[in-house]
């Protein structure tokens, strides 16, 4: 009857980090990029009464017992794991320039702290700061590789090479006298207008008319992106489990495209979710009760004593 206890007990811990799980996803059903979680059980050690045995024959050779199966109890119920859902989201439309939506299985890559510990996001709600950086809500850099005389950098390899995308002749302008901006002077014009492409390229217009490629955002997939880890923040870290980030330009091989003046919303699926409620509710309810009846049951054998 103690035994009935405990496993009721971890039934309801285990509704209870269902529940959580739930929670968490419908809380986030308006989270631009947010990946949704789904709650995984799996059961917990068997007490063994007594193990399975193999037919046995007598002398003659004829079967003289048949075989028997194991006798077990079950001690409960534990949560296995939450597996990350990286389907899509829902597109909403913006029109503002630095909002980006990955058509595809990348990551926007971005830095942040002290260490510029590299992180992979799906929410692509950027803006320029004062310095010229794309960057996030929240403040992470955005990766890119900045062009040179117009011609694109190579993407990095490792993430020992990562930087951030540097767009601050936006703010500061070019130098005309120069065979394109960033040649050694004082900026002599001002850049009107930017666009970002499929790719990730971002050409800026020139007072002039005429035009600059001054960067390209760097994007990364993994090899098994559910095992990537949430921080916060709509960010994930790499782990043993997703393997190493393979880092290149958007619009190439299963990257994924970049669509701007649109974002990818929550792929949370509200009606499921709520489904899984419940599912959670009447999962702990049961567990409840198995925890009434072993206590009414430990009362009965109290009360033969009266």
């Amino acid at each position: 009857m103690l035994r009935s206890l405990f496993t009721g007990i971890s039934g309801l811990t285990a509704h209870q980090q269902m529940l959580d799980v739930t929670a968490n996803n419908i809380a986030n059903v308006n989270t631009t990029g947010f990946k949704a979680s789904r709650a995984e059980f799996q059961d917990t050690l068997s007490q063994t009464l007594q193990g399975a045995a193999a037919p046995r024959s007598n002398a003659a050779g004829e079967t003289a017992v048949g075989g028997t199966n194991a006798r077990q109890i079950g001690l409960g119920v534990r949560l296995a794991g939450t597996e990350l859902n990286m389907g899509q989201g829902a597109t909403q439309s913006t029109g503002v320039g630095t909002d980006m939506m990955i058509n595809g299985d990348g990551f926007f890559v971005v830095q942040k702290g002290d260490n510029h510990q590299a992180l992979y996001t799906r929410a692509g709600g950027l803006h320029l700061d004062q310095q010229g950086h794309l960057v996030t809500p929240d403040g992470a850099l955005v990766s890119g590789v900045k062009a040179t005389a117009g011609v694109l950098g190579a993407q990095p390899t490792a993430v020992a090479g990562l930087a951030p995308l540097d767009l601050s002749p936006l703010l500061n302008g070019y130098d005309a006298s120069g065979p394109i901006y960033g040649a050694p002077g004082t900026p002599t014009g001002k850049y009107v207008s930017y666009s970002i492409d499929v790719s990730g390229a971002v050409t800026a217009v020139r007072d002039d008319g005429g035009k600059d490629v001054l960067g390209q955002l760097t994007l990364a997939t993994f090899a098994n992106p559910n095992g990537l880890q949430k921080t916060g923040d709509t960010e994930f870290t790499a782990t043993g489990g997703s393997g190493d980030p393979v880092f290149g330009a958007a619009d190439s091989g299963s990257i994924g495209s970049i669509t701007t003046g649109e974002l990818e919303m929550s792929n949370v699926d509200l009606s499921a979710e709520l489904t899984n409620l419940i599912i959670s509710q009447r999962g702990y309810q049961a567990n409840s009760k198995t925890v009434t009846t072993a206590d009414q049951i430990l009362q009965t054998l109290v009360s033969l004593k009266q």
